[in-house]
């Protein structure tokens, strides 16, 4: 299977509502990012052992560990998780930015370093994410 294939049986998979509205943040997250590489993580280690709830991933940065190595990921990745939906916005030197610039007009949404939660679409203004987005993959670029 390929990526789109898994990306698509992922979100196939999502209960109602979470289905519509996992299908509708990667439509939009696609015309925030048009173009951008898309992953898919099924959330299993090399082991085939769960260690994370499966993600979408779009974009692409270089990650720099500290002992020198590097390895690419995505830059803003999306996820169900069992009390809603998370958007990653991986990369961010600063770990207070997200919840400092974007918390307070997104909506109800739990904002930590570099994760976005909420329950429901409904709840979060969209505008105001996908600003979030284009300042995670605009800070990943200059890095």
């Amino acid at each position: 299977m390929n990526v789109q294939e898994q990306i698509k049986a992922y979100i196939a998979s999502q209960p109602e509502p979470k289905r519509v509205e996992m299908q509708e943040l990667h439509d939009f997250i696609l015309q925030v990012l048009p173009g951008s590489k898309l992953w898919f993580l099924d959330g299993k280690d090399s082991e085939n052992k769960t260690v994370s709830n499966p993600n979408i991933g779009y974009g692409s940065y270089t990650i720099k560990y500290a002992d020198g190595k590097t390895r690419e990921f995505y830059q803003v990745g999306l996820s169900a998780n069992t009390t809603g939906i998370s958007v990653y916005i991986l990369g961010i030197k600063d770990k207070t930015y997200l919840a400092q610039t974007f918390g307070k007009t997104l909506g109800k949404a739990s904002v930590t370093g570099y994760c976005i939660k909420f329950k429901t679409v409904k709840n979060i203004n969209l505008d105001v994410l996908a600003a979030a987005i284009q300042y995670g993959v605009a800070a990943t670029s200059e890095s």
